[in-house]
């Protein structure tokens, strides 16, 4: 059989100038964006709707269940003092003066905030869980500005009463680094 005698359906060579019969030629090779961009309707149904809230909202690190933000700025020279409910007059007197021998100590000095965080929360934990009964925390006195607050001790003393093991904390002694560090007392084991 040769190619003529099948049927013109089934010739397998085309003429490419028919083929292209009624196609204009584009006369710029570049895309036109002078055009009007659609308009965009936003949706607005309620999931969207929280998905912008929570796109603005500052993201609040919470790590060992302790928050990112502080929540009560203190100075530099101020006394911090905590104790939870049912702790004795008579022992946060003796935890002040610094009668009670401390076992371990940490020095946040240095630390960047979410590693001190970090660092605190562990070194707590370990100690509650070689059942020490108390413990000291140097965080510094940042007297780099005077009017500045004193960051690393205003997150160290919320992050202090957030935490379980924590029954009360003082500013030491100045012989221990005074209103730079803390005595802190933590529960006894059952």
């Amino acid at each position: 059989m040769s190619e003529n005698d099948l049927p013109d359906n089934e010739n397998t060579e085309v003429d490419f100038a028919s083929a292209m019969q009624g196609v204009t030629r584009i006369k710029n090779d570049r895309a036109d964006l002078r055009g009007r961009p659609k308009k965009l309707r936003l949706a607005d149904d309620e999931t969207t709707r929280y998905k912008r809230q929570m796109a603005v909202t500052d993201e609040e690190m919470i790590v060992d269940g302790l928050n990112s933000e502080v929540i009560n700025l203190v100075e530099t020279e101020d006394e911090l003092i905590f104790a939870a409910p049912g702790v004795q007059l008579k022992l946060m007197k003796r935890l002040k003066q610094g009668h009670i021998p401390w076992d371990a100590g940490l020095d946040l000095h240095g630390y960047i905030i979410d590693d001190a965080r970090t660092e605190l929360s562990s070194f707590i934990r370990e100690c509650s869980m070689q059942q020490l009964r108390c413990v000291m925390v140097i965080h510094g006195k940042s007297n780099s500005v005077e009017s500045q607050h004193a960051l690393m001790k205003s997150y160290v003393n919320d992050w202090l009463r957030q935490m379980p093991q924590v029954i009360a904390f003082s500013s030491a002694q100045p012989k221990d680094g005074g209103t730079g560090a803390l005595y802190v007392l933590l529960k006894r084991a059952k």
